[in-house]
Parts: C-alpha cells; sequence; structure tokens
C-alpha cells in the first residue's frame, strides 16, 4: 500500500477498443478507488466516457499521430508533467513513449516523474521499439514478454524488468457462467441456426494479425467433410484496414461459407457470445504478448484453440494444452478441432491473476519507485 496520494499520468495514443485500452482503464479504476490521482493522455476515443466516470481525467492530444509535428508535444508534456506535479509518468505504446521520454530527460533529475513503461506487444526488434526498455522500471504482461525483452535488448538489466499480469475479474468471468434467459432468448431469435451448429468464435480486430483467413480455412474444411460448424466472427472493422476486410469477406464468397459464418462487429456483449461458443480461437500468425480473450473465454470454461507461442501458448500450456496448435499449421488445426468437437476435453477451473492483483501490483511498484 502506498502511503501517500500520487498522480499518475498514463500515455496511449487513443481510447478505442483492444486490451491496451482496457488495461489503462482498469488500472485508472484502481487506482482512483486507492484514493490516487489517475490522468490519462490520448487522442481520446469512444472509451473516454467509460475512462471519465470511473473516476480519472483525461487530457485529449494527438500523441499517437506519426508525424514530426507530434514533436513539438514534448515541450508541452514537459509543461504539463510540472503543472500536474506528477509523479509517474507511465507510457504503454512506442510513440507516446518516446514523446515522454524526449520531455522527462529534458527536466532536472530532481524534478522528474518516475518513467514506466509496459511492454503490451512482441515489437518487431530496432531502435524505435527500443524506447519501451528504457523506463526505470518496465513492466512485461507475461512471461513472454519478459523473455522477448531480455532476448532482444540485452542491454536492458534484469532488475528492471517487472512481471505483472495482465487481470481477469472472477466476478465477471466465473467459471460455468451462463448468459441471462433474456439475452439467450434475443441471441437464438437473431441466429436461430446455432442452435443445431457447433459454435467455433475467432474474437478480435479485422486486422491481418488475427489470423481470420487461417479460421476460414478451417471452416471450410470441417463443412466440406459435413461436421455441423458454425463461424463467428467477434470484431469491429478497423477503418485504416479496409483492403484487408475486403480480402477477408472475398475469401468466404472464394470458399464458398456464405450462410455459415457471421462477422458480428464489435460487440459489448463479448463474455455472453464466449460462454454460448463451444471452441474459441486464437490465431495469430505473430506471437501476442497476453492474449486477453484465450483467458477470458477459459475462466468461462469453455475450450480454446490456439497457436502455441507468445502469451497464448504460455497460457494454454498451463490452462488447456489440449488447445495447443504449432502456428500457421492448418492440419493440426483441424485435427484439434475434429477431437475436440467428437471428444470435448473439459477446461478445468484455474485462478488466473485479477484485476485486482494487477492494480495491487502496479501500485506496489510505483510506491518503491517514489520512495527511493
Amino acid at each position: 500500500m502506498v502511503e501517500r496520494k500520487l498522480t499518475v499520468l498514463q500515455l496511449l495514443p487513443a481510447l478505442e477498443t483492444g486490451g491496451v485500452e482496457r488495461g489503462t482503464l482498469e488500472l485508472g479504476a484502481g487506482l482512483v478507488r486507492a484514493g490516487h490521482r489517475s490522468l490519462v493522455l490520448s487522442a481520446g476515443g469512444p472509451l473516454v466516457s467509460r475512462l471519465t466516470g470511473q473516476g480519472s481525467e483525461h487530457i485529449q492530444w494527438p500523441i499517437g499521430r506519426k508525424s514530426l509535428w507530434t514533436l513539438r508535444l514534448v515541450p508541452r508534456l514537459r509543461q504539463l508533467l510540472r503543472a500536474q506535479q506528477v509523479d509517474i509518468l507511465h507510457a504503454r505504446s512506442r510513440l507516446p513513449a518516446w514523446i515522454a521520454w524526449l520531455a522527462w530527460r529534458g527536466m532536472p533529475s530532481a524534478a522528474r516523474p518516475r518513467f514506466v513503461t509496459t511492454v503490451h506487444g512482441l515489437y518487431s526488434v530496432n531502435r524505435y521499439s527500443r524506447i519501451m526498455a528504457r523506463g526505470e522500471a518496465v513492466v512485461a504482461v507475461s512471461t513472454a514478454a519478459r523473455e522477448y525483452l531480455l532476448r532482444n535488448y540485452p542491454g536492458v538489466e534484469a532488475r528492471r524488468v517487472h512481471l505483472i499480469e495482465r487481470g481477469i475479474d472472477p466476478a465477471v468471468y466465473p467459471f460455468g457462467y451462463r448468459p441471462a434467459q433474456s439475452w439467450m432468448a434475443r441471441w437464438y431469435q437473431e441466429h436461430p441456426y446455432l442452435l443445431e451448429r457447433q459454435v467455433l468464435t475467432l474474437p478480435g480486430r479485422i486486422t491481418r494479425l488475427k489470423g481470420h483467413l487461417d479460421f476460414l480455412q478451417l471452416l471450410a474444411r470441417l463443412l466440406r467433410d459435413g461436421l455441423p460448424v458454425y463461424g463467428l466472427i467477434v470484431g469491429g472493422e478497423d477503418p485504416r484496414r479496409a483492403g484487408y476486410l475486403r480480402d477477408v469477406r472475398a475469401a468466404v464468397q472464394r470458399l464458398g461459407l456464405q450462410g455459415s459464418v457471421t462477422f458480428t462487429g464489435q460487440r459489448m456483449d463479448l463474455r455472453d457470445i464466449l460462454a454460448v461458443s463451444n471452441l474459441v480461437y486464437s490465431l495469430s500468425r505473430q506471437p501476442e504478448s497476453f492474449g486477453r480473450t484465450v483467458r477470458e473465454a477459459l475462466s468461462l470454461g469453455v475450450p480454446v484453440v490456439g497457436y502455441d507461442h507468445g502469451g497464448v501458448g504460455e497460457t494454454l500450456q498451463a490452462a488447456y494444452p489440449v488447445g495447443r496448435v504449432p502456428p500457421a499449421d492448418l492440419d493440426t488445426l483441424e485435427r484439434v478441432t475434429r477431437e475436440l468437437i467428437e471428444h470435448r476435453v473439459e477446461v478445468s477451473p484455474i485462478a488466473f491473476p485479477s484485476v485486482q492483483d494487477m492494480v495491487d501490483a502496479t501500485e506496489s511498484l510505483y510506491g518503491e519507485l517514489v520512495s527511493a
């Protein structure tokens, strides 16, 4: 427990949907509950109202814009840090981390806040990404993220890298959860064909990273042999990646999957959709640092099939090893799916770190830094 009230400023590009954004909100809410002042600086987005409703303050700057103009924010941020008497400057993304570091470095050492970075992704290894290793303390959201840092940036002292896993709220994702009858009635009224199918769900934004084309090929293989399966792709469309979405929809046509897959768009009831799914998938071709939806589904007791690398492989190894598939191995993906459809392997209850665990560990780290 930190004895004095802290002012914490978190920086990220925007408050859209995604794991970085959710982690920012969860930490902000936890800090407010603990009596601290929570500030968040971003370009804004649909989650701002939720953030401020939880007691955090939002500062809207275009800090994620990839332009030389963004460097003009450096002296402005330095002034903000002084004016708001910020104790902890916590960067969660590469471009905001560069702006934060340049502002922080230009302050007298006695007047600086403590500088923290969180490695949310297994970024390409280069000088641009190295900024995430420059925090006085560096938070890794999984063992995979910690190993990535220490392997690729040998100058980083291990003592500065702190493993603080993102949390799952056990009250929100209880084992064996079933949606309310009212939700079930609406869902099956909208999707009556799901009542007699095995529902295979791929959650995640429509970006090339998430493996939608592998998922569609899997569906086509299973349907070709007459298995009663239906695919759900649950996630919002990214206007900046309209070309990829066209590729995905073209694949639906080419593989003859019309009537066998639904794009739900962004949903606020993902927990309920996961709970009524037979299998949930995580098929990113590039290793992810964490894989939040994998833990959410397993927390509910829903089997998960995923590529065995990064944070997803780490979670499956610990909680549901039968669901592991070598990355991009469509034959094994098909075989594992068939086996689980024909002979379901139940998920055993597992206690993942909670959101409160994450908040407590982060608050403790802040306390160590300010008292050092």
